[in-house]
Formats: C-alpha cells, sequence, structure tokens
C-alpha cells in the first residue's frame, strides 16, 4: 500500500475489495493506492477518517478505540488514522514499553485485565502501549506510565533512553502487526509502589528473576513482553 506516493503498508485481501469502492483510493493489479499524486494535507485526514468508517461498517475493525494514530510512510508521519484501523491496513505502529526494576533487583510486571481485545489475562510489562498521534514517543511513554502505573515523570528519572529492540511482523487475525518495539529501563525508588490507573491492569507483581524466568517457560507472558523482558534481564545480568 501507499499513502501519497509513499510506501506504508499491507492491507488484507478483505480490506482491499472494501477499498476499492472508495473515492481517492486506486487499486492495481500491484498495490493500493491512497491519495495518489497528492502530499500530506487535512483532505488526506478526512479521507482516512472515511476509509477507517468503511472498514467499520464491513466488519473489518476488531475493536474501535476513537484513538489516533500516525501514519508512517517510508520514515515520516504524512497523516493519522484511528487505531482500530491500523491492523487491515498492516500500517507501523510505535509501541513504548518500560522495564521497572526495584532498588534490590527485582522486576514489576502487570496482568492485563480480562477485558483488553488483545492478549487478556496474560502477564506483560509494567508499562506497554502504542505512541499516540502528535506525540512524540518519550511523550507516549510517561503519558502511558501515568495511567497504567500511576508513575509521574520524578519517579521515572532514572530510566534510561529509550532504545529500539526489534521491528515485528505478525499476521493476525484481523491483519497485520507491522511495530516499532521501543524500550525503557528504569530502576524505581526504594517505597514506590506501581498502581494502575486506567483499569487494564488486573494484578501488577514485584519478581525476582528466578520468579520471571519460571512465569517466562510456562507461556504467560505476551509475545511482545517475553522479547522485551528477555532482553531486559539480559541487559541486567551482564551489568550485575
Amino acid at each position: 500500500m501507499t499513502v501519497c506516493g509513499r510506501v506504508c503498508g499491507w492491507v488484507t485481501a478483505e480490506a482491499t475489495e472494501c477499498l476499492r469502492q472508495i473515492d481517492g483510493v486506486q487499486v492495481t493489479d500491484e498495490a493500493v493506492h491512497i491519495g495518489w499524486g497528492e502530499s500530506p494535507n487535512c483532505q488526506l485526514n478526512a479521507l482516512l477518517a472515511h476509509i477507517a468508517q468503511c472498514l467499520d461498517e464491513a466488519g473489518l475493525v476488531k475493536a474501535w478505540r476513537n484513538e489516533l494514530l500516525d501514519v508512517v510512510a517510508e520514515g515520516e508521519n504524512v497523516a493519522a488514522i484511528e487505531r482500530g484501523a491500523v491492523r487491515p491496513l498492516g500500517l507501523l505502529t510505535q509501541a513504548v514499553h518500560l522495564n521497572a526494576w526495584s532498588p534490590d533487583g527485582r522486576l514489576w510486571v502487570a496482568k492485563r485485565a480480562a477485558t483488553k481485545p488483545t492478549d487478556p489475562n496474560m502477564w506483560d510489562t509494567l508499562v506497554g502501549g502504542l505512541a499516540v498521534a502528535y506525540e512524540s514517543l518519550d511523550t507516549s511513554l510517561l503519558r502511558e506510565s501515568e495511567e497504567e502505573a500511576g508513575l509521574n515523570p520524578e519517579q521515572l528519572r532514572h530510566r534510561e533512553p529509550m532504545r529500539l529492540l526489534l521491528r515485528m511482523y505478525r499476521q493476525l487475525p484481523e491483519g497485520y502487526q507491522v511495530e516499532n518495539v521501543l524500550v525503557n529501563d528504569c530502576v524505581l525508588d526504594e517505597g514506590v509502589i506501581p498502581e494502575n490507573q486506567d483499569g487494564e491492569v488486573s494484578e501488577m507483581r514485584l519478581l525476582s528473576i528466578a520468579e520471571w524466568w519460571d512465569m517466562a517457560r510456562s507461556g504467560a507472558f505476551t509475545l511482545e513482553a517475553e522479547l522485551v523482558l528477555i532482553d531486559s534481564v539480559r541487559l541486567r545480568l551482564k551489568q550485575a
């Protein structure tokens, strides 16, 4: 798929048939083109909003979130679109994670609520979420840390620079997950106890590395969390 002539996604077959009927979209044998021959502008956002609505009406949006994510085309943010429409279009997303350690070397983890549309009741990093449109990655991480763990910027002052761990490509029932996984590690001060604020976490635990490893081997963590936590533990043990 292209947006304004720039490569940016992998559209499912079902979504392609839906897009074929929309003005402003060209479907060829090679690709789906949105806003072909145009430059990024406010009309592009309106077209993408219409596309998201059409995908939702066709039953191709797993969950409508009323949240905009950046549309990244060839490394540049060119527009924004409803979060629920991202997977059918295979658009790149940016996932920010926080690994929080206690001063004595234990790791905080969080259990996803049963109401989460993706991976309910599985264990996760303490903080993890998608960066939203028009926010820097750092701002998104701080916002997610407040919402998911009740942590303010002062409590995160010891965090390390954000790093890109990997880019994930995965086919899901609703489409394609194409995601940059970005990670911060932080040691919380003694006495700081994370507490969920948005209802998306049902439980938090402080684990020793041995306890975390037992849970990881049993398949308790989401795939993303498993990869992020393995890297964090590896770095922690290397520094020890």
